[in-house]
């Protein structure tokens, strides 16, 4: 029987310090686990930074948005002004090509004009040779038909271009150039050619009165500025 009890007290024994332990053991954890107060505020601190800074990275990015669309109109702003910026310029560049401040090169037409070499006998040699009234009649068909820009034997014409004949002689801008005549026009082949050939149009009545006027397409015209031209006559 004393053994019985010395064994029971044994087996009790353990099994209180088994609790006892467990017990400690666990409010060690718990403890470890507990924070202090000050490190709740640290904590609170930390979280509160956190969202500030969270919400004003959201702000920034929001911010950034804007500026980003506010770049892209004004982008498109200059995008804008640049093409109206750059078709004014075009239109100046080929203004002055028309005004003659500019050489200009292009597509365009040539037509020689040549007296008649068979003159009968007893006839008014005036009725067989070109006059400036027939020249006129080219360059006013030829500006009607979209020409760019003519020239006469090289001479380039503007708007204050005169033109007289005095004999077998034309004066064009007080150059004076003898038969025959040699008129150059930038401009469309497809349409000047068809203006010059209409029927009843300037090419018969430059045929009906004795002109002998040849028409031929040239892929490349070249006309330099008036104001060289008039430097190589002075």
């Amino acid at each position: 029987m004393k053994g019985r009890y010395v064994i029971l007290s044994l087996i009790f024994l353990v099994l209180g310090f088994l609790i006892s332990y467990s017990y400690q053991l666990t409010k060690d954890k718990i403890q470890n686990r507990t924070l202090t107060s000050e490190q709740w505020d640290k904590e609170y601190e930390t979280r509160a930074l956190l969202i500030n800074k969270e919400e004003a990275n959201k702000n920034l990015q929001e911010e950034l948005f804007e500026k980003q669309e506010e770049v892209k109109k004004i982008e498109e702003s200059l995008k804008s002004e640049k093409q109206v910026y750059y078709n004014l310029v075009e239109d100046v560049e080929k203004y002055r090509m028309y005004i003659g401040e500019l050489p200009i090169k292009g597509k365009g037409i040539q037509i020689k004009l040549e007296d008649t070499s068979y003159i009968p006998e007893g006839e008014n040699v005036n009725n067989y040779i070109v006059h400036e009234s027939h020249i006129f009649k080219v360059i006013n068909e030829l500006y009607i038909s979209g020409a760019d820009a003519i020239s006469i034997n090289g001479q380039r014409l503007d708007r204050k271009s005169y033109i007289y004949c005095n004999g077998p002689v034309i004066t064009v801008d007080g150059r004076q150039f003898p038969a025959p005549f040699i008129i150059s026009a930038i401009g469309d082949p497809s349409v000047l050619i068809p203006a010059m050939n209409i029927a009843g149009g300037v090419i018969d009545q430059l045929t009906y009165e004795n002109i002998v006027v040849t028409v031929e397409e040239k892929e490349e015209v070249r006309m330099e500025p008036l104001l060289q031209e008039q430097k190589l006559t002075s």
